[in-house]
């Protein structure tokens, strides 16, 4: 049963009680989740999660121009890719829709993607940043810059993609019954690729804020977290 409210014990005010509400935009939910990687695992900091980059072109053919965009694209500490689609629940593409819209992306990276395309849109994205590309994914791995632990993480990178060893998330702050059973089926059945949706939750009052992730996946997997 998911609860109306949560309590935080604020030491000034005392009790204060956040309701559940829903998110103004879609916008706001991707930019958690781009900020704050770590929702999607339960975990603070990233999560281990890194982020190669949001709106990640998605070709349908090789060499061809970009025909999709996945709202966000991560790299896990094994060199997994993660891929998430975001939806809010008053969008009715949360129910059917996207998973076909999930399914295309996936299938066509595997064979599309080089990880040339993935390593590229990364340091494009700590260019804009001003930071190392090294430095960032030594640091996500815990080594030095000039380790080889990076070079073998955009290896295992690469085995990952051509194995189809990918993991699919659908994010929303409501997860619809119709888009459980389909994860839960899909959980079943897929494999080396995994699929889960996360439910994250909003409670405010006024400039007080929590979210509460929700994990769902197929029965036999719900024992394992996701890969950290």
């Amino acid at each position: 049963m998911t609860p109306s409210s949560i309590f935080l014990i604020d030491g000034d005010r005392g009790l204060v009680e956040l309701t559940n509400q829903p998110y103004e935009s879609e916008a706001i939910l991707q930019q958690l989740l781009a900020l704050h990687p770590g929702v999607l695992s339960g975990k603070a900091g990233t999560g281990n999660l890194l982020l190669v980059g949001r709106e990640m072109g998605v070709p349908s053919e090789e060499g061809g121009g970009n025909r999709w965009a996945l709202d966000h694209l991560f790299l896990d500490g094994d060199g997994i890719p993660v891929l998430v689609e975001v939806k809010r629940s008053t969008d009715s593409r949360i129910r059917r829709e996207v998973v076909g819209q999930m399914l295309d992306y996936a299938a066509n990276a595997v064979h599309y993607w080089p990880v040339e395309t993935i390593r590229e849109q990364f340091e494009d994205g700590c260019r804009e940043r001003g930071v190392d590309a090294g430095f960032v994914v030594g640091e996500f791995l815990g080594v030095g810059v000039g380790d080889d632990g990076v070079a073998r993480f955009w290896e295992a990178v690469a085995t990952n993609l051509r194995a189809g060893r990918v993991r699919l998330i659908f994010v929303a702050d409501v997860i619809p019954p119709e888009l459980r059973r389909v994860v839960e089926f899909l959980g079943e059945q897929m494999s080396p690729a995994e699929v889960m949706a996360i439910e994250v939750r909003q409670y405010r009052n006024g400039d007080a804020r929590a979210v509460v992730p929700n994990l769902i996946r197929a029965p036999e997997r719900a024992t394992s977290s996701i890969r950290t």
